[in-house]
């Protein structure tokens, strides 16, 4: 039995399907057990002299039909309870482990790669579904029909039965040396499909790369590489698996020789009226007492087969619980606070008090470094600053993806790290710098927040973000497949569809990273109106690249190397900041430039 705290439950909670499942596989063990009866009882009855009793024959065929009768609703019966069981454990986990990676801080991804993460959800998890499902019918085969199989070959011969009982004997020696060196090689195996994953998962991704710097022959070798390494693992651990299976089977083989070799003499002594005797035991055997001994060895052969099985099958699914449960032993960075506040219908207001802040791992350099400053409720505030000088990382703290010093950063005058997690991020629509979009219809892209949005809501939001008429151009208009990634869209249409998706949440504060810099001017002046008009009294953020997109705002917070440089309307920026003197500097020289090449 594979146990463990995270599947130990399981069994309790479906303990009926494997008791109907356990239960039927018992009953089909003891019914077949008649096999060999019939079968010796048949062959006694064609050798006897005189006649032969044809009415004793069809009496036991239909003995045979009812045998097989039963063990076909046995097989349907175990199957389905069973399979099905294994399979809901397997389900059970991988939602638990898709809770799980939900929690995880942003930390853990940046640490984990995707590859063995694809590699707990689909190999290791099926590993263990197979011994759950499969594993179980061999424990109990081995176990229920390896007694009941001995039990009746004792009763026909016990010296037999000794001789016959050797393979036994060595298989489970012979498992028990193997089974911690084939769960090593299986470890080693997963591992390695883990950095094929990795390597896939990479290229995959960056096919644009790719393609566009011509390097499909050089990452075709380096997948060949990692291939072959895949390959090479994947032979040692199948190596491994088929000398010991193989060591089995001669073993078996060996032994329905030995039986069949020495039963015959044993027979034959007997009818000659000389029968054999070993250690002061006679053996007294006919044809049709030595075809039944041979059909329950015949039997036995598979929980033989089963008892070999198990030690390589328990040896996967204890390494493969292992990583699993190591990946849901993952500390949880964030989590809410004893007697959290949630919020509801904030206005908006945000504060920073002395807040500084470096991501996890970094040591000696703080990405944000004492930032003091309130943004007031329903203001429209831009952020500008050069590369690497801190905005997104200004954003991203107020959706507690990490952990932070408590005091520092507040809601509506409410401490953000006293208050529940989901909440908070309620409180927040968010377009992010990447745009990503799921591989799913226009519509269903923009409604992700609540996909019972009627269409009409759709369209508004679409207008707002100026990106209906676009839409509306397509074919299939708002059935439209984005692609993987939105890939069918332009950077512009991605863009504007992300703020769609945002803004119809109608959250107190709507945070914009770098989000109109793939459209042009005009577009970009339409969203910004749209802002001032249909987000008036609510809170927006809006990082921008350009000293356009932020003219008309509120206040202007300008970061350099992860400080407040200056925090103040556009006009008093072009006195105060030198940061934000050189971007209008360098936008009216790009315009001069522009219109001269014209």
């Amino acid at each position: 039995m594979l146990l463990g705290k995270y599947i130990n439950k399981y069994y309790l909670r479906l303990w009926w399907m494997f008791l109907i499942g356990i239960a039927s596989l018992i009953v089909l063990d003891y019914v077949q057990l008649f096999v060999p009866e019939f079968l010796g009882t048949i062959v006694n009855v064609l050798q006897a002299d005189g006649p032969t009793d044809t009415g004793t024959i069809y009496g036991i065929c239909k003995k045979l039909l009812l045998v097989a009768a039963v063990m076909f609703a046995g097989r349907m019966i175990w199957r389905f309870a069973l399979f099905n069981a294994s399979q809901r454990i397997e389900a059970g986990l991988r939602r638990e482990m898709f809770q799980k990676s939900e929690r995880l801080s942003q930390r853990y991804f940046h640490e984990t790669k995707v590859g063995s993460i694809m590699s707990w959800f689909t190999t290791d998890l099926e590993t263990i579904e197979e011994y759950t499902g499969f594993g179980t019918v061999q424990i109990v085969d081995a176990f229920f029909m390896g007694v009941l199989v001995i039990v009746r070959m004792i009763k026909m011969d016990w010296v037999l039965t000794f001789f016959a009982l050797i393979p036994m004997i060595l298989i489970i020696i012979w498992g028990g040396l193997v089974e911690k060196y084939m769960g090593i090689k299986w470890k080693e195996r997963q591992e390695q499909n883990d950095r094929l994953y990795d390597f896939s998962q990479e290229n995959f991704t960056g096919i644009r790369v790719i393609k566009a710097f011509v390097k499909e022959t050089s990452e075709i070798h380096a997948f060949a590489k990692e291939a072959r390494k895949s390959r090479d693992t994947n032979l040692s651990f199948a190596r491994v698996s088929i000398i010991f299976d193989d060591i089995i089977e001669l073993l078996i083989a060996a032994t329905m020789s030995l039986i069949l070799g020495f039963g015959a003499w044993f027979v034959y002594s007997f009818v000659t009226g000389n029968p054999t005797v070993v250690f002061g035991h006679v053996i007294a055997l006919n044809a049709g007492e030595l075809i039944t001994f041979t059909g329950y060895f015949d039997l036995l052969i598979w929980p033989l087969i089963a008892l070999g099985s198990l030690v390589t099958m328990l040896s996967r699914s204890k390494t493969s619980l292992g990583r699993i449960t190591a990946f849901l032993d993952q500390p949880e960075d964030i989590q809410n606070p004893e007697n959290a506040v949630v919020l509801k219908d904030i206005k908006g207001k945000i504060t920073f008090n002395h807040f500084s802040f470096a991501y996890p791992g970094t040591t000696g350099k703080q990405h944000l470094k004492d930032i003091n400053l309130t943004i007031e409720a329903g203001e429209t505030i831009g952020i500008v600053g050069r590369i690497g000088s801190g905005k997104t990382t200004l954003v991203n703290v107020l959706f507690r993806l990490y952990n932070l010093e408590p005091g520092t950063l507040f809601l509506d005058d409410t401490d953000i790290t006293s208050c529940d997690v989901q909440s908070v991020r309620d409180m927040i629509a968010y377009v992010p710098q990447d745009n990503f979009l799921f591989s799913d219809k226009i519509a269903n892209n923009i409604a992700f927040s609540d996909k019972n949005l009627p269409l009409e809501k759709i369209r508004e939001a679409a207008q707002f973000a100026d990106v209906d008429s676009n839409v509306e151009e397509f074919p299939d208009k708002y059935d439209t497949m984005t692609g993987e990634r939105g890939v069918t869209l332009s950077g512009g249409q991605k863009q504007r569809v992300s703020i769609a998706r945002a803004y119809i949440r109608n959250a107190p504060i709507l945070v914009m990273d770098d989000s109109v810099s793939a459209v042009d001017v005009k577009t970009e002046e339409t969203i910004l109106n749209n802002i001032r008009e249909k987000r008036a009294g609510k809170t927006t953020i809006v990082i921008a690249s350009r000293v356009s997109t932020v003219k008309n705002m509120s206040r202007v917070l300008v970061l350099n190397k992860g400080e407040v440089e200056a925090f103040d309307t556009p006009e008093n920026l072009q006195n105060v900041s030198p940061t934000y003197q050189k971007m209008v500097y360098l936008q009216q020289l790009e315009s001069e430039v522009e219109g001269g090449a014209r």
